[in-house]
């Protein structure tokens, strides 16, 4: 738990020190995060069946979606955390992570009670039918299970970046998918279970991550013993929701934007959603780098909030927006020169590859768009100001649409990027706009 010496000052030329050993880590675990996809693909791939692989493709988004609506629970934790960190509060640090649990505990058993309308539901909206339904309605019945596993894994991740060491979420996540590769190749080669022992696979893993997360949060940060009258006190729990509804509903936003990308693209013919879903992967590298200098912002600048700490508050602000503007750099160089042989290595089609080139512009021009977006997401999370991002993305996503139905008709597809670069630029500035009001 926090001590003194956590907390003093640092001299300036340790905050980079600071930044990267959070950071670091934290991009190794958004790299891993693919290969998970990845791997349950391939495993799909190679059990002979279209449906299979399609159902696989689906049930991953059900659960995309549903644990997208509730990484409250992960930023939430995140920046209540950091900021009781600051005041070397281990009696609030330890609240936060028992509310974040219960809470992520619930809704999680709340998924698995409704899991029958809840999975028509998601279906009915993704419009899905036929054989590839039935599958997908099997496997989100088996891996719905590991919901109350997952959603307490965000707030153990939340939790463990507020008290500043995002080495462990690392760790942990690097245990969950080895265990869940494991798993699910002996679950349906070993014992012919196919989809079902993917799902069970991803089920088994889930929860023995729990198990470790917890083992590691006794033994490694020895959180204080709490009450449940703290863990339910109704002046903390309305704050808690206040933070994270501020959360749910910019979420609820960022999901318009991409759902009518998506959208789009699909309209326009199966080469164009493949060409945009190809592009789209550049701005993903780029945001796996940035996510981790964010998740820096948010246990740095939570912990300096809590600790009325504005001179290192301020410095690391300095810090992250300099850093942001050289990966900026290097990845628009980095496409601008390197991003066709990229595409390529993703796509050997030839009519994709070749309209791709036409709007690989838009990859180059994404970095800058977004960078200052990424840095004050972490900024802003870390020291709760949640309303602002929901303004933010609201700014952002108002702008999005009107450029799209302006551009869209003349300029189609390349409206359609130049509509998303809208949205990314005006959340960054939004929020620099919005920052002039941090005061301690």
């Amino acid at each position: 738990m926090p001590a003194k010496a956590d907390t003093d000052n640092k001299p300036r030329g340790k905050l980079l020190g600071a930044i990267m050993a959070i950071s670091v880590p934290a991009i190794v675990t958004n790299v891993t995060v693919p290969v998970l996809g990845i791997t349950d693909i391939a495993i799909a791939g190679h059990l002979n069946s279209t449906v299979l692989l399609a159902a696989i493709a689906v049930g991953a988004n059900m659960f995309n979606l549903l644990y997208w609506l509730f990484n409250f629970l992960r930023m939430g934790s995140g920046g209540l955390t950091a900021q009781a960190y600051g005041r070397r509060d281990s009696r609030g640090c330890s609240t936060v992570l028992c509310r974040a649990l219960a809470i992520g505990m619930g809704i999680g058993v709340l998924m698995i009670l409704l899991r029958v309308p809840l999975c028509a539901l998601i279906l009915d909206g993704m419009d899905v039918t036929g054989a590839a339904r039935g599958a997908a309605e099997g496997y989100f019945m088996t891996r719905v299970w590991a919901a109350p596993a997952t959603l307490c894994s965000f707030a153990f991740t939340g939790w463990f970046v507020g008290m500043q060491n995002s080495r462990v979420t690392m760790w942990i996540s690097l245990v969950v998918d080895v265990l869940n590769i494991g798993f699910s190749m002996l679950l349906v080669f070993g014992c012919g279970m196919e989809l079902k022992g993917l799902a069970l696979g991803t089920v088994i893993a889930q929860w023995a991550g729990i198990i470790v997360a917890g083992a590691v949060c006794v033994f490694k940060f020895h959180p204080v013993a709490v009450s449940l009258s703290e863990v339910v006190k109704w002046s903390e729990i309305k704050r808690f929701f206040a933070v994270n509804t501020d959360i749910f509903l910019r979420t609820l936003c960022l999901i318009a934007v991409t759902f009518w990308f998506t959208r789009t693209g699909a309209e326009q013919g199966d080469t164009m959603l493949a060409v945009n879903a190809l592009l789209m992967q550049l701005f993903t590298v780029f945001s796996f780098f940035m996510d981790g200098f964010a998740f820096a912002g948010e246990a740095l600048g939570g912990r300096f909030k809590g600790a009325a700490d504005g001179e290192s508050f301020h410095a690391t602000v300095r810090y992250l927006i300099v850093i942001g503007v050289v990966i900026a750099t290097i990845f628009t160089v980095l496409y601008a020169f390197f991003g066709a042989d990229f595409l390529h290595l993703l796509s050997d089609d030839e009519a994709v590859e070749s309209a791709a080139k036409e709007y690989i512009v838009w990859a180059v021009t994404v970095p800058f768009a977004g960078f200052l977006a990424f840095t004050w997401d972490g900024i802003f999370i870390g020291t709760t100001e949640t309303r602002s991002m929901l303004a933010s993305m609201a700014v952002a996503m108002v702008l999005f649409f009107a450029v799209f139905f302006i551009a869209y008709p003349s300029l189609h597809n390349h409206g359609l990027w130049l509509a998303f670069t809208v949205y990314l630029a005006a959340r960054g500035i939004t929020l620099s706009v919005l920052s002039r009001r941090f005061r301690f």
